[in-house]
């Protein structure tokens, strides 16, 4: 189906973000009145993941937002580059009042990795949100986060760095980073081969800044979306990998979920889900077939 994109700006906080609206063209009167707001992995700007997935669903016949989150791309706020799931929730919230005041009235979401965290949260007070979809979704807690960090000693040591870099940063007005991925570098956030950040066909994008704040360490690590789950309520529909990032987490928090729920274990890695045909067309076709159910 054909779809229409226009630039669109909407206030979070004190800021303004920018995002784009994909609306196909001849919709019924039902389907003008519905959208799903999709966002991406964590340090990623919405061209890349979201937009991915936000331009499927559009050519399915669905009205999609994306945007960047505060700090991040084309969006206005500082600290640069700040990796703070309290902050980012809270322009998915903004997100959902400007759809709501562009008169969709069934609201669905998608989080894709990190932000399916930040999308559940979400879902979980903001009662205007109808339905959540959550693709290779990264859901930890202090326990299932542990070992992908060093362990509980890679885990303090980094909240140690975040908090003297939280420091400076108040005292001085001065934000330290570090890379967003390396092969070589680890003090990275992510360290070592992670393709789709490493290549200029997948990732590896102009518009991406490829950093992150050292000050996010403390509210990434401390997050815990898994907790969220009992209050969420709407349909929900995951799919994911065990073979991906945290699928304990992400069985946890489907165990959770007290509301009508289902979940599609595909075969694939993390990295897959965000533009591999193969993870990524199954995806799509359980999200909009989820999103034509319940919205």
């Amino acid at each position: 189906m054909i779809f229409t994109t226009t630039r669109v700006r909407f206030p979070s906080g004190s800021d303004v973000l920018v995002g784009d609206l994909h609306q196909p063209q001849g919709q019924d009167a039902a389907s003008a009145t519905t959208i799903v707001i999709v966002t991406g992995s964590w340090t990623t700007v919405k061209e890349q993941q979201a937009d991915f997935y936000a331009r499927r669903l559009a050519a399915a016949g669905l009205n999609t937002l994306v945007f960047d989150f505060r700090g991040f791309g084309q969006s206005e706020g500082n600290p640069r580059c700040w990796e703070n799931p309290a902050r980012k929730v809270e322009d998915i919230h903004a997100a959902v009042s400007f759809a709501a005041s562009q008169g969709y009235t069934r609201i669905g979401a998608l989080g894709l990795c990190a932000s399916a965290g930040y999308q559940a949260v979400n879902a979980a007070d903001d009662q205007r949100v109808c339905s959540l979809a959550l693709v290779a979704p990264w859901l930890h807690n202090r326990e299932l986060v542990a070992p992908y960090y060093g362990g509980e000693a890679g885990v303090s040591d980094r909240i140690d760095m975040s908090r003297a870099a939280a420091t400076r940063y108040a005292e001085t007005g001065e934000v330290s980073y570090i890379p967003a991925i390396s092969t070589t570098d680890e003090s990275a956030a992510m360290f070592g081969p992670f393709d789709y950040y490493l290549d200029p066909q997948r990732g590896d994008i102009p518009e991406w800044d490829k950093r992150i704040a050292v000050m996010s360490w403390e509210p990434w690590l401390t997050f815990n979306p898994i907790d969220s789950a009992s209050k969420v309520t709407v349909p929900v529909h995951m799919v994911h990998s065990r073979d991906g990032a945290v699928p304990d987490g992400a069985q946890l928090f489907f165990d959770a979920l007290p509301g009508l729920k289902h979940v599609d274990w595909l075969p694939g890695t993390q990295l897959d889900f965000y533009d591999q045909p193969a993870q990524v067309d199954p995806a799509v076709a359980a999200v909009v077939e989820h999103f034509r159910r319940t919205l």
